[in-house]
């Protein structure tokens, strides 16, 4: 059996990005939020915006597990997918867990928040994803597991160096032509193509500038204008995203 490298992040957090990076590498076969189905879908928590379900899918959890399981059979599998998806069911689910290598990607959540109500601004807390992400991080530890954080701020000051630090951290070896992205868009991004229309077209990951957090700011503070709950959910997430960046590899 291989490992199922497991990508857990938070809703805009550049993880689509980081799974295109995944994908380029070539020798894993990758799964874009394979737990949506179930909570999106299956359990419907909520329904998503901008969702085309694709037929043919697993969508409750137990057939997700399953067909990773199986996948896993044959090579090794990563996916990209959310904490709040499937916690803290997945910590009680050792034929799964017990396979998973983890590693969690964080944003600073006055970027990400703003980025998310742009396409969603009916998103729930729980739905803003540090919370779970947190209480994922902590539960591995628990038990043990020393799964690594990467900031998405270090990925884009330093693409390879912060990748490099975060594929060392879980036993995947070097590939800097996954930096560089020369394929068209994974078909199974199009179940969700207004969510990543940016990294869509991208041939690489953008570095990051002072400019443009000080934009993130200006941005969250108009948002919280048009709709004063996004500062309830940054007061919320912060204190989880601070425990977590300070788990963060230093690149």
């Amino acid at each position: 059996m291989h490992p199922i490298y497991a990508l857990w992040s938070h809703p805009r957090s550049m993880s689509t990005a980081m799974e295109r990076v995944m994908r380029e590498r070539g020798d894993l076969d990758c799964h874009h939020e394979p737990f949506m189905y179930d909570y999106y879908l299956h359990r419907q928590v909520r329904e998503m915006p901008h969702f085309e379900a694709e037929v043919d899918r697993p969508v409750s959890y137990e057939d997700v597990r399953a067909m990773l399981l199986k996948q896993a059979e044959s090579g090794p599998v990563f996916i990209k997918d959310m904490s709040y998806y499937v916690m803290p069911r997945i910590m009680d689910d050792a034929a799964l867990s017990d396979r998973l290598v983890n590693c969690f990607l964080i944003r600073d959540p006055v970027a990400s928040i703003t980025s998310y109500f742009k396409l969603d601004p009916n998103a729930s807390l729980e739905e803003i994803g540090l919370e779970a992400q947190a209480r994922h991080f902590k539960a591995l530890a628990d038990v043990g597991i020393d799964a690594p954080v990467i900031r998405a701020e270090d990925v884009r000051r330093d693409t390879a160096g912060a990748i490099g630090a975060l594929w060392r951290a879980i036993g995947l070896p070097p590939a800097d032509h996954a930096f560089s992205w020369q394929d068209e868009q994974p078909e199974d991004w199009k179940q969700v193509g207004e969510w990543h229309g940016k990294v869509s077209a991208s041939k690489g990951i953008a570095p990051i500038t002072d400019e443009e957090i000080a934009a993130q700011k200006r941005n969250f503070a108009a948002l919280v204008q048009q709709h004063p709950r996004a500062q309830e959910y940054l007061d919320h997430h912060l204190p989880h995203y601070e425990m977590l960046k300070e788990h963060a590899l230093k690149i």
